[in-house]
């Protein structure tokens, strides 16, 4: 068992209460390391500290070029220390070794793309209607940014905040969730081997109810970037607003993944399969409602089946699993819970709907692979966020009623198509109400291609150029460039 501290200011440090939070392992519910139980004491040290280092010392005086060199050493880091980091992530948030080995050895690419934007940040030469005056722009960092992350895949979703908001000069405070701290605190050992000079990058843990409220309403806390659930990221957004702070909000999804009758079945049943058991259903982007086309209902469903039945569950790290445990308990029970509602509400049960009863998983949080037939797409389960292995399969008619039922939700995060069409496609990629669309394919993702959500699912962007811009606030330089004359006391 493992103890970790608290970085603030460069200084490993304990919580000032000296209190601790116990992190289980999903896979074992056992206890393997202590996280630091901060209290608002510990933000407001790190929060100062983020500040010191904005507006004074060295990262204050650093040249774009310079803090660009600086992330692409901590991505070059990062690659060294991939294997022991995914390690860390699957002991902390239970998905399978194979996938956060990919993510981890994929990170680095972020910390590399923005290092070389950082110096292409650009203002512009203004032409003016008035004479006498030079107008250009500047574009500057927009200030301290408290940076608080969900728990299935805490360094990925870092990045894609940590990344740009160092390229744009800004200073970090980041928070992760109380469930998987520890990979975030282990990572953040490689900030000062990579030279990033004290207080630029400040990691404080603990329970959202007793940090959170303090992070967000900090004074000195310019802008604040969030992933998770669109209750609590409503709730920070309110919280903002009170004191005009600058947000970015990547929340929830209940994505459309649909398949016509004309799609490459097999591909679009892989896509399917991908798009909600991959992870164990616990990422903002699953396909949790599949649209399936009637003439192909009953062909899809069966061979959906048929793949889903041999899902193998068990340790993570086995190289052979292909579900995981769900990362929490509370998690664990909420999709339970769901299984339940969707039953009552006349979703009929095709597949799973019980805990994992593999041999080995029997004191882990484990949820079979569950599939709903006959789903309406007024029901909860196909309504509401669920996080979990469990796919709502609803029948739809024709183009038309496709579009209808998929954005028939509050959300808007991500939504596919599978065609052969491509007129089908560039129609459906226009009428589709979410920030990613794709077509016969799901889950892919790019730190080149923007990333965020339409309606509930969120406001801003992540990753590409749009993300940078995140980060920065816009000036408008004026110079007089000869005398003005005229009447003092009138506009000119």
């Amino acid at each position: 068992m493992r103890r970790f501290q608290l970085l603030i200011n460069g200084e490993w440090v304990n919580p000032i209460g000296d209190a601790w939070i116990e992190s289980k392992n999903p896979f074992n519910g056992e206890v393997w390391a202590e996280i630091p139980r901060c209290t608002a004491n510990d933000v407001d040290k790190a929060v100062n500290a983020a500040h010191v280092a904005l507006t004074k010392g060295a990262w204050a005086e650093m040249t774009a070029s310079q803090r660009g060199m600086l992330l692409h050493r901590l991505g070059t880091l990062i690659a060294r220390d991939a294997t022991k980091l995914a390690e860390i992530e699957v002991q902390d948030n239970g998905k399978l070794f194979a996938e956060m080995s990919a993510q981890l050895n994929y990170i680095p690419q972020w910390y590399y793309y923005y290092g070389g934007l950082a110096d292409k940040i650009q203002g512009s030469t203004l032409p003016l209607d008035k004479k006498g005056y030079f107008c250009f722009t500047r574009n500057e960092p927009i200030g301290v940014v408290a940076a608080i992350t969900p728990w299935n895949s805490p360094l990925l979703l870092a990045a894609w905040k940590i990344a740009p908001a160092l390229a744009a000069g800004c200073t970090i405070v980041i928070k992760p969730s109380e469930f998987t701290s520890v990979s975030t605190l282990e990572f953040a050992r490689l900030f000062e081997e990579a030279g990033f000079p004290p207080g630029v990058i400040n990691v404080i843990t603990g329970f959202g109810s007793e940090v959170g409220s303090a992070l967000v309403e900090h004074p000195l806390v310019s802008k604040i970037t969030f992933t998770g659930s669109d209750t609590t990221g409503k709730l920070i957004n309110q919280q903002a607003a009170a004191h005009l702070k600058h947000t970015s909000m990547e929340l929830g999804g209940k994505s459309p993944n649909i398949i016509f009758e004309d799609a490459d079945i097999k591909q679009a049943i892989y896509g399917a399969v991908s798009g909600i058991f991959a992870a164990s259903g616990q990422t903002c982007i699953a396909g949790s409602r599949l649209l399936v086309q009637e003439s192909v209902y009953d062909e899809v469903v069966d061979k959906l089946l048929e793949i889903a039945r041999t899902a193998k569950m068990g340790n993570p790290m086995d190289s052979t699993t292909q579900v995981g445990p769900v990362t929490t308990l509370p998690q664990y029970q909420k999709v339970l819970d769901y299984i339940e509602i969707a039953k009552k509400d006349g979703a009929t049960l095709l597949l799973g709907g019980l805990p994992g009863r593999a041999p080995g998983c029997e004191k882990g949080w484990f949820v079979e692979p569950t599939i709903f037939g006959d789903v309406k797409n007024h029901m909860r389960i196909a309504q509401e966020e669920v996080f979990g292995p469990v796919l709502s399969i609803i029948k739809f008619k024709d183009e038309e009623d496709a579009v209808a039922i998929a954005n028939d939700v509050r959300f808007g995060l991500a939504a596919a198509a599978w065609t052969k069409d491509i007129g089908r496609a560039l129609r459906m990629s226009e009428k589709l109400k979410a920030g990613t669309v794709w077509i016969n394919t799901y889950r892919a993702i790019s730190y080149m291609a923007p990333f965020g959500g339409y309606k509930d699912s969120g406001l801003g962007r992540e990753n590409g150029q749009d993300a940078i811009k995140e980060y920065l606030q816009v000036k408008s330089v004026w110079i007089n460039s000869g005398a003005v004359s005229g009447n003092p006391f009138v506009m000119r």
